[in-house]
């Protein structure tokens, strides 16, 4: 039987499906600008992120956060794993401490309302899967991509029937509510920085409700520790 969090997530994804209709990838100028500011710092943002993965502490596999997402995080035996800095508005300070030049970018981008660094093993796929609402957007700027066996960049982004592969430095402004994928083709570990940002223009009440929904999560979070 479906859950009620399942039922309520369907209904908020019909209800954002019948009011915006935009492709799968959008243009960053213009839906999140403040996205250069962030590729600008790309190279810091970088060794901020290969320090926490070489560090003694545990970095948390998806599903270890969040059980529901076992069956796209824990399905080959190969890890994906999440350093939280920001849970819909909710900041883990102990982990912004860690990455100094991302918290001062994060505390002058309020739009942005999540962020993590996602770790993705050698080899691990991530099965189809969709987000939950049209609220947010997905920007992904990629901080580490080791080549696959022909020297291109082994991370891809299967969004919507379309490949998408980008390399250190580049980055894509996504909509996760799409079929997506994600493989590393490679030898090493892939790390991206993954940011939940605002819609922008969007028509008053699903502005409104964008805002209960990310608060409602927040309060959640923050309930079970994060922050």
């Amino acid at each position: 039987m479906d859950s009620l969090y399942e039922l309520s997530s369907r209904a908020i994804r019909r209800l954002y499906d019948a009011r915006l209709d935009t492709p799968p990838v959008l243009d960053i100028d213009s839906c999140f600008p403040a996205a250069r500011r962030f590729e600008a710092a790309w190279t810091q943002l970088r060794e901020e992120a290969q320090d926490v993965l070489r560090s003694a502490t545990s970095i948390p596999r998806f599903h270890e956060i969040m059980p529901a997402q076992a069956e796209i995080s824990a399905t080959d035996g190969r890890d994906w794993r999440m350093f939280l800095l920001k849970v819909y508005g909710q900041e883990l300070r102990a982990n912004l401490l860690r990455c100094p030049v991302l918290g001062e970018l994060l505390a002058d981008t309020p739009e942005a309302i999540s962020a993590t660094l996602s770790f993705l093993a050698p080899h691990k796929h991530i099965p189809q899967h969709r987000g939950p609402f049209r609220g947010i957007l997905r920007y992904q700027l990629n901080l580490d991509v080791p080549p696959d066996g022909e020297g291109r960049p082994g991370a891809v982004l299967w969004l919507a029937g379309h490949e998408h592969r980008f390399g250190a430095g580049q980055s894509l402004l996504w909509d996760d509510t799409y079929p997506h994928e994600v493989w590393n083709h490679s030898e090493s570990t892939r790390i991206a920085l993954l940011l939940d940002v605002y819609r922008p223009e969007m028509p008053l009440d699903l502005r409104l409700l964008s805002r209960t929904i990310t608060a409602g999560v927040g309060v959640v979070a923050r309930l079970r520790g994060f922050s």
